[in-house]
């Protein structure tokens, strides 16, 4: 055992760790929804006890003490006693920390189950990333839009739709697999999306959520080699990764991507992405994550910013917004419409996405940039000042808040000249 005892560092490894610890206990037992609760509670003890003392194996801990709790709760009920029984003398089971527990063929069997027919995407998709993902339920909501309580009581709802339809931790049949591959697609997408840029805490990031979904999805693509939205998606993954090395500084400060220093993205990451995207897209049935994998490629393939090409990310973004009607397809397309139709046309791209993202901070955000791009410095400045005060991450804070510094001062600056060279040119003052 360990004395390590840093509060960031336990939540780092039980982040790490609960969600293969639960394909585990899940896989062992075939109960998803006790295991699921099982190890919430061995979650709750390990917040309590690892503080004084971190164990060799933390996964093998988790395990270890789920499985005790979930065999209790077979205990307490008189027509569980033979199922426990079972679970016990189940030669076949691994040990916690034999190789093979927790295989990814477990973590993949838990996502589909989680994707159950039963389940609809709005439902599964939650589920999934509070079970597979470790995101929190406030995360989960911050990443549909709604409220924390909403989101706890969707997650609860589904748990019991899922217990109701006999759902079992098991592979389901090929016919049923391809039936859930949308929502074990966008569940992939945002928890992907939740490591590359975390909804709070005081990082930028989550890599280790970023490369679990990396994980899955490769896992999803060498199960499903020729559906091309899953060679679409993990190559969005892999060309948006590329970029993290250089997005953030050495004291981890967001680094935005025309200062980006390009020599360090990752090239074999890039180079994968474009081949799995190149093969992908000559089946002939382009889907949005094709189309935004296109998008991070053009970004990617670029020297230097100043040499992206606009005028196809703009096409692909339209393409995009012809199949799908998320709001962020036209607040993401607003920088790629400014470059090529103006700011003007740009704006009016944020405010019909506005419209259905309410007073989220990348709205302001973008707003800022584009007023920015205007020479609109005060208005920047106010629009980057309301992005801060509305993100729960701290480093997007920080960068946000950076930039309302920088452009309040550039704005005032500006005032003091402008009334100084009038001053000049109206001369002297008149004797009496």
């Amino acid at each position: 055992m360990t004395t390590e005892s840093d509060p960031r560092s336990i939540e780092r490894l039980l982040r790490e760790h609960a969600p293969r610890a639960l394909a585990i206990v899940a896989s062992r037992y075939r109960d998803f929804d006790g295991a699921e609760d099982a190890v919430q509670e061995a979650l709750i003890a390990a917040a309590e006890q690892w503080p004084s003392g971190i164990p060799d194996s933390p996964r093998g801990w988790l395990v270890t003490v789920a499985s005790r709790r979930l065999v209790d709760a077979y205990r307490s009920a008189d027509a569980r006693r033979q199922r426990e029984r079972d679970a016990w003398e189940d030669a076949d089971a691994p040990a916690a920390d034999e190789p093979g527990s927790g295989d990814v063929d477990d973590s993949l069997t838990l996502v589909l189950l989680c994707c159950h027919p039963a389940l609809t995407p709005g439902a599964a998709i939650p589920l999934t990333l509070r079970a597979v993902g470790g995101l929190t339920t406030r995360e989960i909501a911050a990443a549909f839009l709604v409220p924390e309580a909403t989101m706890a009581q969707r997650i609860s709802r589904a748990k019991a739709t899922l217990r109701a339809a006999g759902g079992r931790f098991e592979p389901p049949p090929d016919d049923a697999r391809h039936a859930r591959m949308r929502s074990a697609l966008h569940v992939l997408y945002l928890m992907f999306n939740e490591g590359y840029v975390a909804s709070e805490g005081d990082d930028l990031a989550r890599p280790d959520l970023a490369v679990e979904a990396i994980r899955l999805t490769r896992m999803l693509h060498a199960s499903l080699p020729d559906d091309p939205e899953v060679a679409g998606l993990l190559a969005l993954m892999l060309l948006t990764e590329a970029r993290r090395p250089a997005r953030v500084d050495g004291a981890g400060r967001l680094v935005p991507l025309p200062e980006q220093d390009r020599t360090r993205w990752a090239l074999p990451l890039i180079a994968e992405g474009v081949v799995l995207l190149t093969d992908a897209m000559r089946h002939g049935e382009v889907g949005e994550y094709q189309l935004q994998a296109a998008i991070a490629a053009v970004h990617d393939q670029a020297p230097a910013y100043d040499d992206t090409d606009w005028v196809r990310i703009a096409g692909l973004y339209r393409a995009l917004a012809r199949l799908t009607d998320n709001p962020m397809v036209g607040l993401n397309a607003a920088v790629a419409v400014a470059m090529t139709e103006g700011v003007p046309a740009a704006l009016r791209e944020v405010d019909a996405a506005s419209g259905l993202l309410g007073d989220h901070h990348r709205v302001h955000a973008v707003r800022a940039h584009l007023h920015e791009l205007a020479g609109e410095r005060a208005r920047a400045a106010a629009e980057f000042r309301a992005a801060a005060a509305r993100t729960a991450n701290e480093a997007e804070r920080r960068y946000l808040a950076d930039a309302a510094s920088r452009l309040s001062e550039d704005s005032r600056k500006e005032t003091r000249e402008n009334s100084g060279a009038d001053v000049e040119n109206e001369g002297p003052a008149p004797t009496p």
